[in-house]
């Protein structure tokens, strides 16, 4: 008896053409203004995630721009944003043979039709290929156990507290050793640790590492926290162009006091290079 055809696999995505490019492309209206539609595939609960907000102002940015790579950006979180429409506009503050400057504000319109700016980015971008190789570090990657040995959204046995549609957009497996707050029994450690890529195979480009450092769960769950953990400021260095393959992101928190905290990210690339660095200041709902 022949055996049965297998099931044909979904060609993996690429740069250009995936789910993540077309969900941050941008229409320009006229010079400097862009319109966007937000998808609710990248919310978390109601709100869409900080890290795919930040990579449509860095698409725009990269239009409005000579230069095409972020190297520095530093965003405020204003308000919370809603899938829906928005407007972006952007304002080129300098530009230079090797780096260029710009900011951008996002708006939504509220209930009564009033604008609102939901957040705004100042970043500096250049050529990430133009840069040397010499490189000179004391960090190391991350301990994380193969791919195999970690664990993701869909090997619970029911979906997680306050997880989102974010979850089917990403490939996330989680180092077990910081998965304790999923089992009701976080470490305390303020610590997370992942492999990470976009569900659809696409690779990793600068942009999609700004959406890298913000799509893992709060370090807050781990130190016995839950809930939404909004973020007031974020600023992410882009080191280098990522090669292909998945990404391992590591993420802590050492200091909780008044209602926020900070997280460090590091996310380091298939070669083990130290791509992207961030941190970024939160509020945590206490009580």
């Amino acid at each position: 008896m022949p055996e049965a055809a297998s099931a044909p696999t979904a060609p993996r995505a690429t740069i250009g053409d995936s789910e993540f490019d077309r969900d941050t492309a941008l229409t320009l209206r006229e010079p400097g203004v862009y319109d966007i539609d937000l998808s609710a595939g990248w919310t978390i609960i109601s709100a869409v995630n900080g890290g795919y907000l930040l990579a449509v102002l860095g698409r725009a940015l990269a239009d409005a721009l000579p230069h095409g790579d972020p190297f520095t950006i530093s965003a405020h979180y204003l308000t919370a944003s809603q899938p829906g429409p928005a407007v972006v506009r952007t304002d080129v503050v300098r530009t230079g043979r090797t780096l260029s400057t710009g900011q951008a504000s996002l708006f939504q319109y509220d209930d009564q039709g009033n604008e609102v700016e939901r957040i705004r980015v100042l970043a500096s971008y250049g050529d990430l290929d133009a840069l040397p190789d010499d490189v000179r570090t004391t960090a190391k990657p991350p301990a994380i156990p193969p791919m195999g040995h970690c664990f993701g959204p869909e090997d619970g046995p029911a979906p997680v507290s306050g997880s989102s549609a974010i979850a089917d957009r990403l490939m996330l497996k989680l180092d077990p050793s910081t998965l304790g707050w999923a089992l009701g029994q976080p470490s305390g450690k303020g610590e997370m640790r992942a492999w990470f890529g976009l569900a659809d195979g696409r690779d990793a480009d600068p942009l999609s590492l700004l959406l890298a450092v913000d799509a893992l769960p709060p370090t807050a769950f781990e130190i016995g926290i839950s809930g939404w953990v909004p973020t007031v400021e974020l600023t992410v260095h882009i080191r280098c162009r990522p090669a292909p393959g998945p990404l391992r992101v590591s993420i802590t928190t050492r200091n909780l006091a008044g209602g926020f905290l900070e997280e460090d990210a590091e996310v380091w690339d298939s070669a083990d290079r130290l791509v992207a660095q961030s941190r970024q200041l939160a509020r945590v709902r206490l009580g």
